[in-house]
């Protein structure tokens, strides 16, 4: 045997990449293998939009791999049983990856694990894309942390994350003749219609985009992060795509974040808050795997949704609920796949209270639109705002997309940026007062249910 197999999932970087770093210092040929996996039972194939990107960052990455006389080997297909072809062709006596959290992927992993174990070979995973693995902060009683403060709290106590790796300057060659797919037959781009357009004047996938992206952000936008909820304001790093497919680490961005010194530490602190929120968010969907089709707290199985009217949803998916902030986010995340965090909740919260339509459909939405829709940021999220996940939101508290744009868009910038101002406007969709009422009334029935 000889060589080894580094198995890429959600960390489409050389840069800080454990896995890879393993299979480089054996110092024999490493074969860099990416499985498109979307019939594995459990295991939720990418939304539309993240599909597009995916085909992008996997593009560059194949580049960045062979300007270091390497390749990238696609695969489609159950990963368990491709990779157990791979090490057969390879005659590979070691494989790499980095470690999965939801509990269908992890399954997929324990059986490859097990079986090449079986026959001799070696099998190492490592930690690269949480800065702490849900195992490793507990409450006090040892169970999960179900509150993010305390989790905060308990992570700025913790052993600091430790130091990115080194993007390596050369990569062993793989075997000739490994057969791979062509990216193109996996039609991740859309074609017709062609509604990416506008998402390519905007992004740049890849390892090299992500890191331009936050370097622009450190230099330009750190500084100005109390501002973050502005969405008119370029205050935020839009490094969450980036992030969903691994192009950057967070252990990169934490170090980059401390080393900023010239923003103040008020700043520094607040972005490596919301960097843990991510951090809490994939804690919950560790503990909790069917995060996008169950309520975590188990009353809201009782809610009183109103029966989902397709014209409804549409006039919500496509912005023409006749409110200003919400439909100019809608038509933002159209355009562009990404949508200002505080729209986001104006919006989510408009979806779930305002029309009671039940936040499972919403996420869905999202998922299929969002380029950094991920398996626990996007159900988290969202049962955050229904007020059905861990630390949820109060029922009660409602956001009054009118209040949220007086507050956070008060000149129209954002809101003129995504609504022609040429364009008519539709009637309210609801009354805000008596649809807020309506709310909490169902609230109530759930309670006393």
């Amino acid at each position: 045997m000889s060589g080894s197999i580094v198995w890429l999932r959600e960390d489409l970087r050389l840069g800080d990449n454990p896995a890879l770093r393993a299979a480089i210092e054996l110092d024999r040929p490493v074969t860099v293998v990416w499985i498109l996996d979307d019939v594995s039972p459990g295991v939720r194939p990418a939304g539309a939009a993240s599909r597009w990107w995916l085909h992008e960052s996997l593009t560059r990455l194949a580049d960045e791999l062979d300007s270091r006389d390497s390749r990238l080997i696609l695969r489609r297909g159950p990963a368990a049983p491709i990779i157990g072809e791979l090490v057969e062709e390879t005659d590979a006596e070691a494989v790499f990856w980095n470690r999965r959290y939801g509990q269908a992927e992890r399954g997929i992993d324990a059986e490859i694990k097990t079986r090449l174990r079986d026959e001799g070979r070696t099998v190492r995973s490592f930690a690269a894309n949480l800065l702490w693995e849900p195992w490793t902060l507990r409450t006090g009683q040892g169970d999960p942390f179900k509150v993010f403060t305390p989790f905060w709290n308990a992570a700025r106590n913790a052993t600091p994350p430790r130091e990115p790796l080194p993007k390596p300057r050369a990569i062993p060659r793989p075997p000739h003749g490994i057969a791979s797919d062509d990216l193109d037959s996996w039609e991740l781009n859309p074609t017709r219609p062609d509604w990416a357009s506008t998402m390519r004047t905007v992004w740049e996938p890849g390892e090299l985009g992500a890191h331009r992206r936050f370097h622009r952000f450190l230099d330009n936008g750190l500084d100005d992060y109390d501002h973050r909820d502005e969405p008119a304001r370029s205050a935020t790093s839009a490094i969450s795509p980036h992030l969903r497919w691994g192009e950057i680490s967070p252990f990169q961005i934490w170090h980059l974040v401390q080393e900023a010194r010239h923003a103040s530490a008020a700043h520094r602190a607040s972005f490596l808050r919301q960097l843990t929120w991510r951090e809490f968010n994939w804690h919950e969907y560790f503990h909790v795997d069917d995060l996008a089709t169950r309520n975590v707290r188990a009353e809201f199985d009782r809610f009183p949704w109103r029966e989902p009217d397709d014209d409804v949803v549409q006039r919500w998916r496509s912005g023409r609920t006749g409110f200003d902030l919400v439909d100019a986010g809608m038509r933002e995340l159209w355009a562009t796949g990404i949508m200002h965090n505080r729209v986001r909740l104006a919006a989510a919260s408009f979806l779930v209270k305002n029309l009671l339509v039940d936040w499972r459909v919403g996420e869905q939405w999202f998922w299929d639109t969002l380029v950094d829709a991920d398996p626990a940021n996007n159900p988290a999220n969202w049962q955050w705002v229904a007020g059905s996940g861990f630390d949820a939101a109060p029922y009660f508290r409602v956001f009054n997309p009118d209040l949220q744009a007086k507050r956070f868009d008060p000149d129209r910038r954002y809101i003129d940026r995504w609504l022609p101002t040429d364009e008519e406007r539709p009637e309210p969709m609801v009354d805000l007062k008596a649809s807020r009422q309506r709310a909490l009334d169902a609230y109530d029935r759930m309670r006393h249910a």
